[in-house]
């Protein structure tokens, strides 16, 4: 996984478009609480890929389509 200073932000934007696509999602939690279940977190200059969230229950298939959307984002 490479350092692109705009993967963040790409990642954020797909981010929205899985809340967006989910609709029970839009009414069980806001866009930005949703965004930051997911924070880009750094180990040794390399993205780390996000953990289930534990504060909110996120299921299978939306986490799953989170995985993909970071792996898109930072490779």
């Amino acid at each position: 996984m490479k350092n692109d200073p705009l993967g963040p932000m790409l990642f954020e934007m797909r981010l929205e478009e899985i809340h967006r696509a989910d609709a029970g999602l839009r009414y069980e939690i806001s866009i930005r609480d949703f965004i930051s279940l997911f924070p880009v977190k750094y180990k040794n200059g390399v993205p780390v890929k996000p953990d289930h969230p534990a504060a909110f229950g996120v299921d299978r298939e939306v986490f799953l389509k989170v995985l993909v959307a970071f792996q898109q984002c930072f490779t």
